[in-house]
Order: structure tokens, then sequence, then C-alpha cells
């Protein structure tokens, strides 16, 4: 059984990915800060639950430590748990957007790391974002180009290169980031656009679920590496 813990998914993208992840034999973590929301979204599918918020320490390695103790190991990590800042834009909004979006991705890493090497095929996956790539925030053919969302952008941009850089100091450990698509979650909601987070997922599980020979240090969408 293929071991895995999703940041972040108690809905939207994480709890779809978790859903399809569960139709291929996973076991699946949903993490979550809220325990009843978590605890409920786990029950649903019949996933498992870890109260897990990335902004916090000790939730962070209570979670692992609780993999660890049931698991001995972890073989997918996926990165999904983030925010879309919106309103005034201030040192506390940029702090609280690269906790999440950034930091995050750091802390639960790390916990993360001796479960992985306890993998045959330890993968991690980031949900980043293009609004984070200067190539497509510059290309007046692309939406990003439209797009302002000055600390979304710039987290994500941050969330990218950490993926590329964990993959160099690591390179027995897949680490990808990837772009997955426009989709209408809780977090765009507010801009009325996007897909069925189920088709979005897709794009996840199939970075989930790389062969021991797959790729490393990409940014990629449901077509294929991406330009950054």
């Amino acid at each position: 059984m293929t071991i895995t813990l999703i940041t972040g998914a108690n809905k939207g993208i994480g709890f779809e990915t978790a859903k399809q992840l569960l139709e291929l034999g996973h076991v699946v973590y949903i993490g979550a800060r809220d325990v009843e929301r978590g605890e409920k979204a786990a029950a649903a599918i019949g996933a498992r639950f870890v109260q897990l918020d990335v902004t916090d320490d000790a939730s962070v390695n209570n979670a692992l430590a609780t993999i660890g103790a049931a698991e001995g190991r972890l073989d997918v990590l996926v990165n999904n748990a983030g925010i879309l800042p919106l309103g005034d834009l201030d040192g506390p909004s940029a702090l609280h957007a690269f906790d999440t979006n950034a930091v995050g991705i750091v802390r639960v890493t790390e916990a993360a790391l001796p479960l992985l090497r306890n993998s045959s095929n330890p993968t991690v996956v980031t949900v980043s974002s293009s609004a984070g790539s200067f190539w497509a925030a510059t290309n007046p053919d692309r939406p990003e180009f439209h797009l302002s969302a000055v600390l979304y952008a710039a987290s994500k941009a941050a969330a990218t290169m950490l993926t590329l850089q964990y993959a160099k100091a690591h390179p027995g450990i897949k680490f990808n980031a990837l772009e997955p698509g426009t989709t209408a979650t809780d977090m765009t909601a507010a801009f009325g656009i996007g897909r069925a987070p189920e088709e979005s997922a897709k794009v996840v599980v199939g970075l989930a679920t790389l062969d021991a020979d797959g790729p490393t240090g990409t940014f990629q969408d449901e077509n294929g590496v991406l330009p950054w």
C-alpha cells in the first residue's frame, strides 16, 4: 500500500486528490487545521485524518509523528495547503501569505523527510501556480498577465523554487511542482471562475503516482513541463 499525506485536504483540490488516490489503492491521510471538518472529510471517503496546521511547528511535527508511528514510512507527500490573500497589502498580510504558502512547505517537508527516506519510491508534489511564473506573468497571451495578486503570486514563486532546491538537495526523492489549472474552489469563489476540482486533482494525481524513474525538479501542468 502506498502511504500518502495531503495537506489542506478537507476540501477543494486536496479533497478530490485524496478521493482519486484512495481509488488507486493508496492509504491517504487528510491533513487539515480544523479537526471537525477534517474528520468529516476523511470519514466521507474512507481516508484517515491528522490535525495539521502548516503554520504551526508543533502541529506539523505531531502529524508526522502520528503517521510514523502507524505506518513507519511515507511514500507520497502532497503540499496542497495554501491561501489566496486578498485585501490589505501590508507586512502582517505578507508574513501570513508566505508562512502558509512557502514556509509551510518547509515545515511539512522537513518533518516528513525521515519517513520519506523509508520509502522505496518517495515522492513530493507541491501545488504551486503559474501566477508565480515570470514567463507566464509577462506573457500577454497568458491569463496570468492580467492577474494582480501580489502576495499570492510571489509566495507561489517561492513554492516553486523551494521544490527545485529540494530536488537538488535530495536526489533520492522526487520533488515536482505543478500548476493545477484554474479551479472553482472556496479560495477562488470571489472570482467566479474555474473548472471542477476533480479535473485539477487529476494533474496532482499524475505527479503523485510517478514511477521510480520519473522526473524531479520540474514545474508542470497537465500538458507537461512549463517554463518558469
